[in-house]
């Protein structure tokens, strides 16, 4: 997993040290050395997350991290605020102004890489609904999104997890000056709890007495219902292991024992305010193309769409150096099936062939039907040797189980052809590349069918 990481300190050696332990872990540093220079690169140059010491000579942290926060273009690049400052009123003063966690100076080298890992997973997740949404902005199937900087993250609905009435009776009554909260006491009954409620956060508390608060954590995240929501663990201080597990399996954000009250108000905001910033980005992309850029019979996106989103993949993967590989598809001998079975039948195959692709690829891989028994799947940051372990998996998976026509009175055995092709240098048109997939695919059929070809750029 690779990011770009911005550092901002004003001391060289505080620089150098992150700078080396971050690339040491692969990732891409760019650094600053004071506040203007941060805000400068941030308008030229797409950052990942942002690394940002407090204490500065011309603007300090709590301001530049406000300005990134309050600009529509920035808002959404995590923050995490580097310094010697712990007291529980500089967190507080750092999350109103829209920081995203704090890494207290001396900075651990497991903790810095477990919470960079953990933002750039969320990074990635935000980035793919926020391009989909202005895919759809552009071709005028949707209306701009909403600002998530006037969001307050007040008003939401907390699940408090925690079996310890000495704790629990100290922090419902907090949290309920700003959100309508239900405690849950006993944690074998959280999931359905969390399942059943729809809520904008889960708090857990990691010292549970009679149940393991992480695997709770990993259960949330494992079901359908659950998954988006943000989860926030309190923790004892010394509890520094299971935290960093937690942050592994999904946890967001996380408090220490003693909990300070006003710390736990802000933490709570800034959670609720990314999940709604996040469902709404998510709605807007569904309903938008389900109601015009879906293929109605697959439930795949249409080439419309396709090909308006591939500009786009296309443009970050150029500007982030990264790899773009484009898989074209093609149902063998779909004629045959039409004219022996007959239209119906055609469509049987048609909708579970898109049901069995979209269970090879990755979320963020984009599938679309380009037309007719031909399809396109968008694979970012992904290499031609990869592209092909998946195509081929691909392929095996159509071939080895035969396909249900006619309401599942006949089944008939399927193959497909596959061409391949990459995206590996600047300035190259996206036309050019599904032109080298399709002389690939060309190949295959000409070279027997139910086959893999690949074309390098």
């Amino acid at each position: 997993m690779s990011a770009r990481i911005l550092v901002v300190d004003d001391v060289p050696a505080n620089v150098k040290l992150l700078e080396a332990r971050l690339s040491a872990e692969y990732f891409d540093v760019l650094t600053a050395s004071n506040g203007t220079e941060a805000l400068q690169i941030c308008a030229r140059a797409e950052c990942d997350i942002i690394l940002l010491d407090v204490m500065m000579p011309d603007i300090d942290g709590f301001e530049v991290c406000r300005r990134l926060k309050s600009n529509p273009a920035t808002h959404f690049i995590p923050v995490v605020i580097v310094t010697a400052l712990d007291s529980p009123a500089d967190r507080v003063r750092g999350l109103e102004a829209g920081a995203d966690d704090f890494l207290t100076k001396p900075v651990s080298d497991v903790v810095l890489i477990a919470r960079v890992r953990s933002l750039t997973r969320l990074k990635m997740m935000t980035d793919e609904l926020r391009m989909r949404a202005l895919t759809s902005l552009e071709i005028g199937v949707q209306a701009p999104e909403r600002s998530a900087v006037a969001d307050t993250g007040k008003g939401g609905r907390v699940l408090l997890v925690d079996d310890r009435p000495s704790s629990y009776e100290r922090l419902a009554p907090v949290l309920s000056t700003e959100h309508t909260v239900d405690v849950e006491a006993n944690p074998a009954d959280a999931l359905f709890h969390a399942a059943d409620g729809n809520y904008d956060l889960l708090i857990v508390s990691l010292g549970l007495d009679n149940f393991d608060g992480l695997r709770l954590c990993s259960q949330v995240r494992s079901l359908e219902r659950t998954r988006q929501v943000p989860i926030l663990a309190i923790a004892d201080a010394d509890n520094n292991a299971r935290l960093l597990r937690g942050l592994e399996i999904g946890v967001n954000d996380y408090l220490l024992r003693p909990v300070d009250k006003n710390e736990l108000l802000a933490r709570a905001r800034t959670q609720i305010r990314k999940r709604r910033y996040t469902d709404h980005l998510r709605d807007n992309v569904q309903n938008s193309i389900e109601m015009a850029i879906t293929d109605a019979l697959t439930g795949l996106h249409n080439r419309r769409y396709m090909e308006s989103h591939l500009g786009t993949l296309a443009e970050q993967a150029a500007a982030r150096g990264k790899p773009l590989a484009l898989m074209m598809l093609d149902i063998d001998f779909f004629k045959s099936i039409n004219d022996n079975y007959g239209h119906d039948a055609g469509d049987d195959v048609l909708r579970e062939f898109a049901v069995r692709l979209r269970k090879s690829i990755r979320g963020i891989d984009l599938a679309c039907r380009y037309g007719g028994e031909e399809f396109v799947i968008v694979m970012p940051e992904t290499d031609l040797h990869v592209a092909g372990l998946v195509a081929e998996r691909l392929r095996r998976s159509i071939a080895g189980e035969t396909f249900a026509i006619n309401k599942g009175t006949k089944r008939i055995e399927v193959t497909i052809s596959i061409g391949l092709s990459t995206l590996e240098l600047k300035g190259e048109a996206v036309a050019d590349v599904l032109k080298r997939a399709d002389t690939a695919l060309y190949r295959a059929k000409h070279d027997g069918r139910n086959r893999v070809v690949a074309t390098a750029a």
